[in-house]
């Protein structure tokens, strides 16, 4: 093994938004997932938590395609916060179940929702990307979404008040009607 199990990780982590082996900055999106994996994820509304454990899933799953032992592993990292790259893919693997497509689609989706498909080149600055993150977090976007991962045409809720898989089923609903 090359590199700290974070690094690698990481490695791994990215394989699911872009190709690793592209090298052209106006493809690779190193820098976004990097600041993404450094951020923590965390919750205010209750059942949100279940999608940090989807993220921090990803590990097991990592850890088994190392074929690594528990003895391997430093538990503290496994039980570390879940980071908002890792909730964002695991959620993105949700949609592509739910609602068709590839995960990757589905991750770059909402990203644009976001409005943070910034490629090596474009870089934001991290304090830009931290608004857009702290806007999740703080449930400060807008009463439809708008600002946040699912942007709704016809809230039926006030969606800042909505835990993350409500707004994922009714966005889905949303979509396949139109």
């Amino acid at each position: 093994m090359n590199g700290t199990l974070d690094e690698l990780y990481l490695n791994w982590l990215y394989e699911f938004i872009a190709d690793p082996k592209v090298a052209n900055p106006d493809r690779t999106y190193w820098h976004l997932a990097h600041h993404l994996y450094t951020k923590e994820y965390f919750w205010l509304i209750p059942n949100d938590d279940n999608r940090a454990e989807d993220g921090k899933f990803l590990r097991e799953e990592f850890i088994e395609t190392l074929k690594l032992n528990d003895d391997d592993v430093d538990p503290h990292w496994m039980d570390e916060d879940c980071s908002f790259l890792e909730m964002l893919i695991a959620l993105s693997r949700r949609l592509s179940f739910q609602g068709e497509g590839e995960p990757r689609d589905w991750f770059w989706h909402l990203i644009d929702n976001l409005g943070l498909d910034i490629s090596d080149r474009q870089r934001f600055p991290k304090s830009k990307v931290d608004e857009v993150l702290d806007r999740i977090i703080w449930r400060t976007f807008s009463r439809d979404g708008s600002g946040g991962l699912f942007p709704l045409k016809h809230p039926r809720r006030d969606q800042r008040d909505v835990e993350i898989w409500a707004q994922l089923n009714a966005y889905l609903v949303e979509l396949e009607l139109d």
